[in-house]
């Protein structure tokens, strides 16, 4: 019996680039990958060339570290760089303080101690508003500090920036954590290789995203220095992110990483948000998107706007996006609209296109 396609492939949504497919080569290099026997738990010949490509793209030091999905890949990097009284310096906006669940906490067994940014970046400044209570036994210690790039308000730290904020949590006797469930974005919206933002600048361990850039399932930590860390062979299974049949989700990276096909594909979600952002403001500067205006710069595959509430529920009822802030209390909703791999540039037509006729039906 033929297997029955259950949704309609032709449906775009600007939710969120978790929404989009794989990309035809990743699901092939799983297909070829799957003929015959390897062996399990990492022991195989595509986990072998993706530890080779990550030396290539973080250096020869780079350890990669499979993971199941982006929560784990952080707890786990986490855990290795943490003991249980720790401290963990992240941003209040932070994918691992409003989008995990509490896992870094419950299952990391660390404290986290988020800071409120204007726009998803941490600075050292801020990071010492809770650099600090060494030595106190009331306070969990503080011993990380985790950035996250894209930062969720889809802002990119600029490769300064992060050397920065290294430094000085390293003169503060902190590790630098990097959240990169969407770092490819980042590469392409800096046109900088990976490493010149992350280990060439003191980034000490990294959670390298290829979900949201167009693959089926899986991450990797990088580990940038194999010192920095303790136990997380051990950990990895303990946190139940070992996948038996690891060598689909090496097959995907492999695929990904070996011929540039990440950086094209974030390069291209990119230029989508962009055409979209470019699009309404157009449509503002003729006062024909009345009521419509943006809360972040567009610096990677995101639009942050605010709307009336009203015409952003129009929208939704032919296009999938989230909320980011409905609780102003003044009619508006600060929205996200995300572009893919897979946006082209008739589905971002068509969807500032509805937005625009929304706005005009209500304002």
């Amino acid at each position: 019996m033929a297997f029955e396609r259950l949704h309609d492939p032709s449906i775009t949504s600007f939710a969120s680039d978790n929404y989009a497919g794989a990309i035809p080569e990743v699901l092939e290099a799983m297909f070829i990958a799957n003929g015959g026997h390897q062996p399990s738990y990492g022991a195989d010949v595509y986990s072998k060339r993706l530890t080779a490509l990550i030396k290539e793209q973080f250096g020869d030091a780079a350890e990669a570290h499979i993971a199941l999905n982006g929560t784990g890949a952080n707890v786990l990097a986490l855990q290795s760089i943490t003991e249980r009284w720790s401290g963990v310096i992240c941003a209040e906006s932070a994918h691992i303080n409003t989008d995990e669940n509490g896992a870094p906490e419950r299952v990391g067994g660390l404290k986290l101690l988020p800071v409120k940014t204007a726009n998803g970046k941490l600075t050292p400044e801020l990071i010492d508003r809770q650099a600090w209570g060494w030595g106190d036994q009331h306070r969990a210690q503080p011993s990380v500090v985790s950035i996250t790039q894209v930062t969720e308000l889809g802002t990119v730290y600029t490769a300064d920036e992060i050397a920065e904020i290294a430094d000085h949590a390293h003169s503060r006797g902190l590790t630098v954590h990097l959240d990169g469930a969407r770092l490819a974005n980042a590469a392409a919206a800096l046109d900088l290789p990976l490493a010149d933002f992350t280990t060439e600048v003191g980034v000490d361990i990294i959670s390298f995203g290829a979900s949201k850039n167009g693959g089926a399932f899986g991450e990797v930590v990088v580990i940038v220095d194999p010192e920095t860390t303790l136990g997380i062979e051990y950990l990895r299974k303990a946190d139940m992110q070992v996948p038996s049949k690891q060598r689909f989700i090496a097959a995907q990276l492999v695929a990904m990483l070996e011929d540039g096909l990440w950086l094209r594909a974030a390069q291209h979600a990119n230029e989508m948000a962009a055409l979209l952002r470019e699009q309404l403001e157009e449509a503002v500067a003729d006062a024909s998107a009345p009521g419509l205006s943006f809360t972040q710069p567009t610096q990677s595959n995101a639009v942050f706007a605010a709307l009336p509430t009203v015409a952003a529920d129009i929208v939704r009822d032919r296009y999938a996006f989230y909320d980011w802030d409905a609780t102003r209390g003044d009619g508006f909703s600060e929205v996200r609209w995300m572009t893919a791999w897979d946006t082209t540039e008739e589905d971002v037509e068509a969807f500032a296109d509805a937005i625009v006729e929304a706005l005009q039906a209500v304002v």
